[in-house]
């Protein structure tokens, strides 16, 4: 089966394709996170999931960085805490994309890295992939049997970088 999958970070990457890999399913990587600032954050955690693809052997699609939707779209939602209404709507643009990509480029279904953090409402990410994708979207918990245990020591055994942030101006204003 062809998985798109919407990846976050090297980190939640490695951890995820790790478990799907062993599902015995191909993988194919989409690095979409608007949401992720500052720009040269942005390459980090690209840089890192590249790693990781490479080290597992799965291709990364990249496309171009547009802040532009997210901010207008979270902006009303600035004070909102972590977790709150803010991250669904985050959580609902980088799907929808990785949904179209998916329909777009012949993939069986989708799938994100999200529900590999320990921060991130497993329940509300598949909750909005299910309401984008239906039956397409690849219902997942990844910080299931110490999922997200194993990412980190993943990235500790690859030497993957390892953010201290959710990813967005919000989240590293309140750092």
């Amino acid at each position: 089966m062809k998985v798109l999958l919407h990846i976050c970070c090297g980190v939640c990457a490695a951890g995820s394709t790790e478990q799907l890999i062993s599902e015995g399913l191909q993988l194919t990587g989409y690095y979409f996170n608007p949401n992720i600032h500052p720009l040269e954050e942005h390459a980090k955690r690209l840089q890192a999931t590249q790693t990781v693809a490479g080290i597992m052997h799965f291709q990364v699609i990249v496309p171009p960085y547009s802040p532009g939707k997210w901010l207008e779209s979270a902006a009303n939602l600035a004070q909102e805490p972590e977790g709150g209404k803010r991250c669904a709507v985050c959580f609902k643009i980088r799907l929808q994309a990785a949904y179209d990509y998916m329909r777009a480029n012949n993939f069986d279904v989708f799938t994100t890295t999200l529900t590999i953090g320990p921060q991130k409402s497993t329940e509300t990410i598949n909750r909005i992939g299910r309401e984008i994708g239906g039956e397409k979207f690849l219902v997942r918990d990844f910080k299931k049997n110490n999922g997200y245990q194993r990412a980190i020591q993943l990235s500790k055994q690859y030497q993957i970088y390892r953010q201290n942030y959710c990813g967005c101006l919000y989240s590293l204003r309140k750092m």
